[in-house]
């Protein structure tokens, strides 16, 4: 059997997905950003990404939040435009294969919303007294199904 590169499987009928890969986005936030969207409804999950970009609505840290400030209602968090902004373009990626199959996008929630760390772009960042310092760009694959729900 050969590998459709996802890492769920999904009913062809009823889904659509989407995958972006090595998108220069840091991984640590787009895990965040993933895990506040994962089981959402398409449009309510694209409102909260817009409201993240515009820095309306912060994206709470379960993980790297040592020193973060508390948000209200949230406690830690932050406002990753850039992450935001690559996860909504995915989710509307697979909102249009949706559309194109002939599926209502209005019923449709996330069923599957993953981030893997891509490749690593190496650089590096010239210092005092001719020295280099490591300055790689990291990035992520992200993958999206989203399936109709009754």
């Amino acid at each position: 059997m050969m590998s459709s590169g996802y890492t769920a499987t999904s009913d062809p009928d009823i889904s659509a997905k989407a995958v972006g890969k090595d998108i220069p986005v840091s991984p640590k936030f787009a895990r965040e950003v993933v895990g506040m969207i994962r089981g959402r409804k398409v449009e309510e999950a694209a409102v909260m990404l817009e409201e993240v970009i515009a820095k309306k609505r912060a994206v709470p840290l379960k993980r790297y939040n040592k020193r973060v400030s508390h948000k209200a209602g949230i406690g830690p968090g932050r406002y990753p435009v850039k992450a935001a902004k690559a996860i909504l373009s995915i989710i509307e990626s697979a909102s249009s294969n949706a559309e194109y199959k002939g599926l209502d996008v209005s019923s449709m929630s996330i069923a599957t919303i993953s981030v893997s760390r891509g490749v690593t772009v190496p650089g590096h960042m010239p210092r005092a007294h001719g020295r280099a310092t490591q300055w790689n760009q990291e990035t992520v694959n992200i993958e999206v199904i989203i399936e109709e729900v009754e």
